[in-house]
């Protein structure tokens, strides 16, 4: 019987490229075609077929209280009902800013944007005029979205498809950033020194979560803030993942290390289309209308997308959500390495908070060089197996998982449950 996720599929792949509107959602990294979900309410979301999952999926990070949590819904429906968006100043934009610079004290001044792309984007663009520099340093499978000079040894959806760099991106914006190995934090040293008064800005995931997920050295961001400081180059967090997820200050509030600029998103919309970035005002007055870097939104700080955001990041303070979240991932933690332990399979497990990652290779996992030593046909066994148990995990070896503050101790038992007899049988 053919389902209905695969006539969907096959009407979507006649209309949209591949089919899908982000590559990963593609499958095919698993030698599959995606199923098409419904609704979804909690830790659960249910497909076309009318089959349910437990998902560790999370839209991609933003479900940090679980889907369509009521004191969101509540929130938007408010919201809709006063109109849809405005092309003009609204108090949640101002409500929005205040919380965010009152969680992050790194930034004084913040402009809402709709995607983590336009974020970081913007948070290059106005490096490069603070600091009159051209040259960027990344990270080896650090992903900060499609813009065009990220796009060198990108991870996330790059990565996934063999492709780290994009068609489409001419040489000379690839010449202007330097990409180096993830917490090598000498090689960071010597690119300031080959590229004197030459480097506007060191653009990092706090902590990486597009190549799989793997953690800093105990120095690497205390470091990377040092060699900018000596430099004058700017240090930007891309926390569009880990902002507000990991703590209520973000990765900079566990690392103790504060940025330059900040890039943020995903949490702060409450499941709907949002970004921001920001800074120290001395910077971020060098936006238009107040200086002359041009930035522009016509969606921008939208009612809805401030409600969502609002509503989802007060009811997280309201229940101290990062308490809980950590007690579920040290629980999922405890599960999944007693079964890795009982099984003997060669697997690494990453975790920090809500977020983790099964490598199926030896670790340590510290950069992208060790996630991609992952046996993928091993992974694309795993993802199926646990999928047909009603299990939800990322299509690809190199995304994050997230747990919610919706998942219950016994969603966590059951999916151990589950992982143990995958294993088992690989």
């Amino acid at each position: 019987m053919t389902s209905r996720s695969s006539q969907l599929f096959a009407s979507a792949q006649k209309r949209i490229p591949g089919g899908v509107n982000s590559p990963v959602r593609a499958f095919r990294n698993v030698d599959s075609t995606p199923f098409f979900v419904a609704r979804a309410k909690g830790a659960k979301i249910w497909d076309v077929d009318g089959k349910e999952y437990i998902d560790y999926v999370g839209s991609w990070g933003p479900a940090i209280l679980g889907h369509a949590p009521e004191v969101v819904v509540n929130a938007v429906r408010e919201a809709a009902t006063r109109g849809l968006s405005f092309g003009i100043p609204n108090p949640l934009e101002v409500e929005m800013a205040e919380l965010i610079c009152d969680w992050m004290p790194s930034i004084e001044k913040v402009r809402m944007v709709n995607s983590g792309t336009e974020a970081t984007m913007s948070c290059i663009r106005l490096a490069r005029a603070f600091t009159g520099r051209d040259k960027i340093i990344k990270f080896d499978g650090c992903y900060h979205g499609h813009v065009d000079g990220l796009l060198v040894k990108a991870g996330s959806g790059a990565l996934t498809h063999g492709q780290p760099d994009s068609a489409g991106v001419p040489q000379a914006f690839a010449d202007l950033t330097i990409s180096l190995p993830f917490n090598n934090a000498d090689l960071v040293r010597n690119a300031f020194a080959e590229n004197k008064r030459k480097i506007a800005a060191v653009i990092v995931e706090p902590v990486p979560a597009n190549a799989g997920l793997y953690l800093p050295s105990d120095e690497l961001l205390s470091i990377l803030r040092n060699e900018c400081t000596a430099n004058g180059a700017l240090l930007i967090f891309d926390e569009v993942i880990t902002g507000f997820r990991l703590a209520r200050g973000g990765a900079q509030e566990i690392y103790g290390v504060r940025p330059d600029l900040t890039a943020l998103g995903k949490v702060i919309g409450g499941g709907l289309p949002v970004g921001a970035f920001g800074g120290p005002a001395e910077i971020m007055d060098q936006l238009s209308p107040d200086g002359p870097v041009y930035q522009a939104g016509t969606l921008s700080g939208n009612p809805l997308a401030m409600a969502a955001g609002l509503a989802q990041l007060r009811e997280l303070e309201r229940i101290n959500g990062w308490k809980l979240l950590e007690e579920l991932g040290a629980q999922f933690e405890k599960l999944t390495r007693r079964v890795i332990n009982h099984t003997k399979i060669d697997a690494t497990f990453n975790r920090i908070g809500s977020m983790f990652c099964l490598f199926f290779t030896s670790g340590p996992i510290v950069d992208v060089a060790s996630a991609r030593r992952s046996d993928l046909k091993t992974f694309a066994k795993f993802f199926h197996a646990c999928l047909e148990r009603a299990i939800y995990f990322a299509p690809s070896q190199f995304e994050t998982g997230f747990i919610s503050t919706a998942h219950s101790p016994d969603d966590l038992e059951r999916t151990g449950a589950a992982v143990h007899e995958v294993l088992e049988t690989l």
